[in-house]
């Protein structure tokens, strides 16, 4: 069981407005968490009341209006509609503004957000994940080399020099939902993300071990990586309120099969509102009791997650921080410390 551990709040993005979302994330560390990370979508995942703000102009405004939580993208693909040194130069820029406080989340993408973009063909699973494996290596490469000429097969640099970069590297997360991502994960990031309410053999069987894996292999310590999983809480002292709170979240139980390569947020709402309300909670914790909420929490931070960063699907999120704060965080803290 963790003895470090750490609650954050995530930002979505794909739900709310900028500035609306900004004052939740300054609320999120009044009210005590750690951390608060954003999605980076160029779409959302429903046409109907969605949004898309670009992430690191938000994370930059926050950082200014905040003073100690963690600021991370969760996640954010380098190696489509970004190139990797844009992203490089752009967190090593927020480092220096807000040393100390930035962590860059990655994964290999969704056809969601890179293809209306860009207007590529979206790969396959192999590709993305060697694009991203090249990107990661070549930004890291950025922050720590000056007049970089970069030779891969996806990205290339000529006598590249990022020249305002702080002095400790950006910690990298890489998000992983199987077991060769965890592994890369273990092996050369400083953080794992993965998403809740999926199977626990999953996270028992295939994330944790294998980013355990990729630890030993770069001979590092365990608590080098630190191991983060976005968990899906829907709480509110109304029990149904809670749950149809998820309604707007629906897409999100479709399965891969169901939801592959569809980029249009117009034909994922229509996806998402055809499933049931059950069905659309699936993958949520829905409660009003915080003892609940915690005993819902404690298997996967007795599997070893360490950093918990909770996602609430309500319009009000206001209130769920209000309440979370008061009501689940104190036990969380105490349950787990």
């Amino acid at each position: 069981m963790s003895q470090h551990l750490k609650i954050g709040y995530k930002a979505s993005s794909e739900q709310f407005a900028p500035t609306e979302l900004l004052n939740y994330g300054v609320m999120a560390e009044q009210v005590g968490l750690d951390s608060v990370w954003i999605s980076d979508h160029f779409q959302p995942w429903r046409h109907t009341g969605g949004h898309a703000p670009f992430s690191l102009s938000w994370m930059g405004a926050l950082g200014a209006k905040t003073e100690r939580v963690i600021l991370g993208t969760s996640v954010l693909t380098p190696s489509f509609r970004y190139h990797p040194s844009v992203i490089a130069q752009s967190f090593a820029t927020m480092a220096c503004l807000f040393p100390g406080r930035l962590a860059l989340g990655v994964g290999t993408g969704e056809s969601l957000n890179e293809v209306p973009a860009s207007g590529l063909e979206w790969p396959e699973q192999r590709e993305r994940t060697l694009r991203l494996k090249e990107a990661i290596k070549l930004i890291k490469q950025l922050w720590a080399e000056e007049r970089l000429d970069f030779q891969g097969d996806y990205f290339r640099t000529q006598c590249a020099t990022i020249y305002d970069r702080p002095e400790t590297p950006v910690p990298i997360y890489i998000a992983g939902a199987g077991p060769v991502m965890a592994k890369f994960a273990g092996e050369i990031g400083e953080g794992f993300i993965c998403t809740s309410g999926k199977a626990w053999d999953l996270y028992q069987d295939k994330l944790l071990p294998n980013v355990a894996a990729g630890v030993e292999k770069s001979g590092r310590n365990a608590e080098d990586v630190d191991r983060m999983i976005e968990i899906k809480l829907s709480f509110d002292n109304d029990r149904d309120q809670a749950l149809q709170d998820t309604r707007f979240w629906g897409a999100l139980a479709l399965k891969p099969e169901e939801k592959m390569n569809v980029e249009d947020p117009l034909e994922m709402e229509k996806l998402a509102d055809a499933l049931p309300i059950e069905r659309a909670a699936s993958r949520w914790i829905v409660s009003s009791d915080a003892d609940e909420v915690v005993e819902r929490v404690r298997p996967y931070v007795e599997m070893g997650f360490s950093h918990l960063v909770f996602h609430a699907p309500g319009p009000d999120q206001a209130r769920f921080l209000k309440l979370f704060g008061e009501q689940v965080v104190p036990k969380l803290r105490t349950a787990f410390a």
